[in-house]
């Protein structure tokens, strides 16, 4: 597939994702919403059903939709490390447009807003007890079982004339279950970003180019936590697929 291409299919899938998710917060969070304070679960099956739609319109480039996925795919060997830079270009511009999407769909509910300061949490996440190692684990741990799931997940294989479809019968639905999971069980600490881009391209939009009126910092000082964590724990996913490969 030709870089253009890479770039095109991971922007578009990479924004749908990041609109649906980054949208579901905004529903629960803004008030004069149908779904204001719906709660946690409303949250975690939006973001798990933006993966499924995101991934479902990437499909022609492997819908990465996440540089942790994206880093763990080639150093494992399936994805070539020269298509590795389109790929990011791709997650994170789709990122910040899925961001800005956000924003248009609720504006008037940005506007009417009391707390301001407080619209950061629809795009970016944050711990809800500030220490950095500790923050740094829990994304490590949460995308480490992620990306550990799409490369060690069964897929279709034939024995015999015999189809065994293993979780490949699943498609991008079994994406969104993993990350619905993640989500439930290892999502309280720090918001469960495991995924650089989506936490960085809407931060990125939030504070250079969303007009929200009394917004507060982007918090630039927990900005990495989200971004490094995920990677490591894509790279140990890769890592633990190579050492169980190489004993077959």
């Amino acid at each position: 597939m030709s870089a253009g291409a890479i770039i095109v299919w991971e922007l578009l899938g990479t924004a749908v994702l990041i609109l649906l998710g980054n949208g579901v917060v905004a529903n629960h969070v803004l008030r004069k919403n149908n779904g204001h304070n719906a709660g946690t679960l409303f949250i975690t099956f939006g973001w798990a059903f933006g993966v499924f739609a995101g991934a479902s319109i990437a499909a022609p480039s492997g819908a990465n939709l996440n540089p942790a996925v994206t880093l763990g795919l080639a150093l494992a060997g399936k994805t070539p490390w020269s298509d590795v830079p389109f790929y990011l270009i791709g997650e994170f511009a789709g990122a910040i447009l899925g961001a800005v999407l956000c924003w248009a769909a609720y504006k008037l509910q940005f506007d009417d807003h009391p707390e301001p300061a407080e619209t950061l949490g629809i795009f970016s996440t944050a711990p809800q007890i500030r220490n950095k190692p500790w923050n740094l684990v829990t994304e490590i741990i949460g995308t480490f079982v992620l990306v550990a799931w799409v490369l060690l997940t069964p897929v279709f294989a034939s024995q015999d004339g015999v189809p065994t479809f293993g979780n490949a019968a699943l498609g991008y639905a079994g994406v969104s279950f993993i990350v619905l999971v993640v989500g439930i069980s290892l999502g309280g600490p720090t918001g469960y970003a495991i995924n650089p881009a989506r936490d960085l391209g809407p931060r990125i939009a939030y504070a250079f180019l969303l007009p929200i009126k009394g917004k507060r910092d982007p918090d630039w000082n927990y900005s990495w936590v989200p971004v490094v964590g995920p990677l490591i724990g894509g790279a140990i996913a890769a890592l633990l697929y190579l050492a169980v490969h190489n004993l077959t």
